[in-house]
C-alpha cells in the first residue's frame, strides 16, 4: 500500500481536490487543505523532509504579497464599479439606442456595442450584466423583442469584460503563465473586437429570419428630432467621416510602416475622438450649429469613455505605464468622470471600495491556497504526471489543444475562470511551452475557451446576474402601463445556448488563424510586471527552506548554485551532488536511487 501511494501520490492529490470540490468545500480551502494534508502524508512517507514547509512563508509572502502585478486587480475592479455606479452605462445605452433605433434589432446592437465599451473600461462582468439589465431588458421587452435573444444578448455582452482588456481573468492568466500582462492585453485586443462582430452578426441574422425577434423602435419612441422632421443623422455621419479620414491619413502618411497593429489602432482612435470631440466643442461654444442634436449627444456620450480607453489601455499599449499604472490611472479617470457628471458621491465611494475589497481578498486567498497545493503537487513530481498525460496524447499539439479545450469546457460548468486559471491552467503551462506552443496565445484561447463558464446553464454566472434583476413576475410597464410577461428562468438559458457556441467558434478561429492573438515579442523582459516561473519558484523557495531565507550574496556564484541544488535536495529528502547524506538525514539504501528533483 505504501509503495502504491509513493508511486501515485500525484494523481491521488488532484483527484482528492476534486473530491473537495464537487462535496462543495470553497475552493481557497480545499486547494490548502490538499496540499497541507498530503504534505504531511508525503512526509511521514519519506517523499520529502519537514524542512520543505519551510518554504511556504516565502511563496506567500514573496510570491503573491510583493507581486505588484496583482495590485492592478483592485485597481480595475474599482475604476469599473465607480463607473457602473457613475450612470456611464445609461447615458451610453440610451445614446447608442437611439442612434441604432430606427434599425430592426438596434438596441441588440446598442447592448453588444455598450457591452464591449464597459468591457474596455470596467473589465468587471457582473457590473455589464446587471447594469444592462436592468436598463436594457426593460427596453427590450417594451417593444416585443423575444426574451430568448434580449436575454442571451444581454448576458453574452457582459461576459465581453472577460477577454476585452482590461480583463481581470487575463491578468492572472499571466500572472499563472509567467507573462506580461501588457502582452496578454495586447493579445487579446483583436480577438475580444472579433467576437463581439460574432455576436453583432448572429443578432444580425435573427433579423433577417426571424424578424419578428427584433423590431426597430416605433417612431415615437426616437427622441432625437430636429426642426425638420429628421433625426440628424447626416451631420453625425459627415463628422464620423471627418474622424475616420483624420485618422486613416495620420495612419497612412505620419505613422512609421513598422509599427505594430495594437498601437496603431490606438494611436489612431485617439486622433480621431480627438478631432470630433473639437469640432462638437466648436460648434457649441462658439454656437455655430454644424451638428444636429443626435450627433452632439452621441459625440459628448461616447468620448469620455474612449478618452478612459486610450488613458489605460493605450498607455500599456505604446509601453508608457505598466498595467499596474495603468489601472491606477484608470481608477482616477473614473473618479474624476463621476466627478464631472456630478453623481461623485461618498456612498458610492464607499460601496465601490467594499466590493473591491471583497473581490480582491476573494482572488488573494484563492491564490494562497493555489500557492499551498503547488508546493505539494510539484513536490511529489506532479506537473511530470501532467507532462506526461498531455504530451503523450496522440496528434502532437493539434491533439493536445483540443483535449485541453476539451477538458477547460468540461470543468467550465461547474468552476469560474478565477478556479480555472488558479488550478488547470500552472499544470498546463508547462506542458504547452514543451510542445512550442506560444503562452500568450495559449493563454489568450484559454480565456475565450473560460469565457464560456459564464454562459453555462445551469451555472453561469452571467445567467444569474441576469436572473437577479431580470421580472420573474408579471409586471406592469412604468411607460405606458401595460402588462408584460416575466422572463422565465428556461427562457434565460435557451437564449444562452447560441452565444455559448459561438465563442467555441471564436476558439476555432483563434487555433486556425493565431495570427489574431498579435503582441509584440521581446527578446528579453518587457517590464509589463513580474515574471513569474512556478517550478523556478518552487526551487527557489525549496533552497531557501534549508534554514535561511536569504542566501549568502558574497559567495562565489557556482558555490551558491551549488548550495541551493544541495537544499532542494535536502527539502526532498536526497543526497546532495557530491553523494554525501545531508546532515541528520539517514543514508539512502543501497541499490535504491533517489528521485530527480522537479525539472526546471
Amino acid at each position: 500500500m505504501t509503495a502504491f501511494l509513493i508511486a501515485n501520490m500525484a494523481p491521488i492529490i488532484f483527484a482528492s481536490l476534486v473530491v473537495f470540490l464537487l462535496l462543495g468545500f470553497p475552493v481557497a480551502f480545499a486547494l490548502a487543505a490538499n496540499g497541507i494534508i498530503f504534505g504531511w502524508i508525503g512526509i511521514e512517507l519519506g517523499l520529502f523532509q519537514p524542512t520543505f514547509f519551510q518554504a511556504l512563508p516565502e511563496r506567500i509572502f514573496g510570491g503573491i504579497m510583493n507581486n505588484d502585478t496583482l495590485l492592478a486587480i483592485p485597481f480595475f475592479t474599482f475604476m469599473g464599479l465607480v463607473l457602473e455606479r457613475s450612470g456611464m452605462a445609461e447615458d451610453l445605452l440610451d445614446t447608442i439606442g437611439q442612434l441604432f433605433g430606427p434599425v430592426r434589432g438596434g438596441i441588440a446592437y446598442a447592448v453588444v456595442l455598450v457591452g464591449a465599451m464597459l468591457a474596455a473600461t470596467t473589465g468587471v462582468v457582473a457590473a455589464s450584466v446587471i447594469s444592462m439589465g436592468l436598463i436594457s431588458l426593460p427596453i427590450m421587452l417594451r417593444y416585443g423583442y423575444d426574451r430568448r435573444l434580449a436575454s442571451g444578448v444581454i448576458a453574452a455582452s457582459g461576459t465581453l469584460a472577460q477577454i476585452i482588456p482590461p480583463s481581470l481573468v487575463l491578468i492572472i492568466m499571466a500572472d499563472q503563465l509567467g507573462k506580461s500582462v501588457g502582452d496578454m492585453y495586447k493579445g487579446a485586443f483583436i480577438p475580444g473586437f472579433v467576437l463581439a462582430g460574432l455576436y453583432m452578426s448572429y443578432i444580425l441574422s435573427c433579423t433577417i429570419f426571424k424578424p419578428q425577434w427584433a423590431p426597430a423602435l416605433p417612431p415615437e419612441a426616437r427622441v432625437f428630432r430636429e426642426p425638420s422632421g429628421k433625426m440628424g443623422g447626416t451631420s453625425l455621419a459627415i463628422l464620423t467621416l471627418i474622424s475616420v479620414g483624420v485618422a486613416v491619413g495620420y495612419a497612412q502618411f505620419v505613422m512609421p510602416a513598422d509599427k505594430p497593429l495594437d498601437e496603431v489602432i490606438v494611436i489612431c482612435m485617439l486622433i480621431g475622438i480627438g478631432v470630433a470631440f473639437a469640432l462638437a466643442v466648436i460648434s457649441r461654444a462658439l454656437k455655430l450649429n454644424l451638428l444636429s442634436a443626435m450627433a452632439q449627444k452621441v459625440t459628448f456620450v461616447l468620448i469620455p469613455p474612449l478618452a478612459l480607453i486610450f488613458l489605460v489601455l493605450g498607455t500599456i499599449f505604446l509601453g508608457i505605464a505598466t498595467p499596474t499604472e495603468g489601472g491606477a490611472m484608470g481608477a482616477s479617470g473614473a473618479i474624476i468622470m463621476a466627478l464631472m457628471r456630478r453623481r461623485l458621491s461618498w456612498s458610492l465611494l464607499k460601496q465601490a471600495m467594499d466590493s473591491t475589497a471583497k473581490l480582491t481578498t476573494f482572488v488573494v486567498f484563492i491564490l494562497v491556497g493555489a500557492r499551498v497545493f503547488s508546493l505539494t503537487f510539484y513536490g511529489v513530481d506532479g506537473h511530470k504526471w501532467v507532462e506526461h498525460l498531455l504530451s503523450d496524447l496522440p496528434g502532437g499539439e493539434v491533439g493536445f489543444l483540443i483535449v485541453v479545450n476539451i477538458l477547460v469546457f468540461v470543468l467550465a460548468f461547474f468552476l469560474d475562470f478565477f478556479e480555472l486559471s488558479f488550478i488547470i491552467v500552472p499544470l498546463l503551462g508547462p506542458v504547452a511551452e514543451k510542445l512550442g506552443i506560444d503562452l500568450i496565445w495559449f493563454g489568450v484561447l484559454l480565456a475565450v475557451n473560460m469565457q464560456t463558464s459564464f454562459m453555462h446553464p445551469p451555472f453561469g454566472f452571467a445567467l444569474f446576474y441576469l436572473r437577479s434583476v431580470a421580472p420573474s413576475q408579471p409586471y406592469r410597464d412604468a411607460h405606458d402601463g401595460r402588462m408584460l410577461a416575466p422572463v422565465t428562468t428556461g427562457q434565460i438559458y435557451w437564449g444562452a445556448i447560441p452565444f455559448v457556441i459561438i465563442q467555441c467558434i471564436m476558439v476555432a478561429l483563434i487555433i486556425a488563424f493565431p495570427a489574431l492573438v498579435s503582441y509584440d515579442k521581446p527578446v528579453s523582459g518587457d517590464g509589463g510586471g513580474p515574471q513569474i516561473d512556478i517550478q523556478q519558484m518552487l526551487q527557489e523557495d525549496a533552497s531557501k527552506s534549508g534554514g535561511a531565507f536569504g542566501g549568502d550574496t558574497a559567495a562565489p556564484q557556482e558555490q551558491q548554485d551549488q548550495q541551493a541544488d544541495d537544499a532542494l535536495m535536502k527539502s526532498l529528502g536526497e543526497p546532495p551532488k557530491d553523494g554525501a547524506a545531508p546532515a541528520g538525514s539517514p543514508a539512502p539504501e543501497p541499490g535504491k536511487e533517489a528521485a530527480a528533483p522537479p525539472a526546471k
